[in-house]
């Protein structure tokens, strides 16, 4: 009877119950935490066009950091909004040059920024930097010059070459940066290592530690939730097996 009342029956009472509420209560705790973290630093959007295959397909579903427009660099995928370009709604391209760059194409077939080459490993299979090549442009100072990945079909700062800003936009139009395709689950997007002479990359943002929270959390709720039934279930078994004992005493 005494073992019975201080928990010791296996029935989710005693040490074993006080860990497993804990695991449970910080459990939760990570898990919402995680998940309120990402409201705050990212925001979804789904991709409409394929200008940035292969990095990005039509209708992948992305998460975008949300970002000042200061902290963009060379190789980022961005999301922005300019009135001057076909469309107002939210558009995702790759930056290529930042204000001062002088960027052009093509020498053998490869991007220069400030006479450099540029290795572009995403772009897709077999193909060049630019299907037609255009004339070199000096990026003004707080604007940027960005493509799709995807350069046949993508309606980039090359289609917009004879505006008044050289189809470079504004980095105040910047809102977010692309960390990760979360539909189809393609994982995180990698920074391109090729603009690292000609500068500092971004870092990615904490979508990997907010994934870990999330998943840590969850693991633990179910744990810790579990503790209880299986407890339960071996302390009927053990008694089972006493009264057979004793029965058989």
């Amino acid at each position: 009877m005494g073992s019975a009342a201080r928990g010791g029956d296996g029935s989710g009472g005693g040490v074993g119950g006080v860990l497993s509420g804990i695991a449970v209560a910080l459990g939760l705790v990570l898990f919402l935490a995680g998940f309120g973290w990402a409201a705050l630093v990212y925001r979804p959007y789904t991709v409409p066009t394929s200008s940035m295959t292969p990095t990005i397909d039509a209708g992948d579903r992305v998460l975008a950091q949300r970002v000042d427009g200061d902290e963009v660099r060379r190789g980022d995928v961005v999301v922005f909004r300019d009135t001057g370009w076909v469309t107002n709604a939210p558009v995702v391209k790759r930056v290529v040059a930042v204000g001062g760059d002088k960027v052009a194409c093509c020498t053998d077939g490869r991007l220069t920024v400030n006479g450099r080459q540029v290795e572009e490993p995403y772009l897709p299979k077999g193909s060049t930097a630019e299907i037609q090549g255009f004339p070199a442009v000096t990026v003004p100072k707080g604007r940027l010059f960005l493509l799709g990945d995807e350069r046949q079909g993508s309606l980039d700062s090359t289609a917009h070459l004879t505006d008044a800003a050289r189809g470079t936009v504004a980095r105040s139009a910047v809102s977010a940066r692309v960390d990760s395709v979360i539909w189809p689950m393609k994982g995180m997007i990698a920074r391109p290592t090729g603009f690292e002479t000609l500068g500092k990359l971004s870092q990615p943002g904490p979508l990997r530690l907010i994934e870990a929270m999330i998943v840590g959390g969850a693991v633990l709720v179910l744990a810790g939730g579990a503790y209880g039934p299986v407890a339960a279930r071996l302390g009927r078994s053990r008694a089972r097996t006493r009264q057979e004992a004793v029965g058989a005493a």
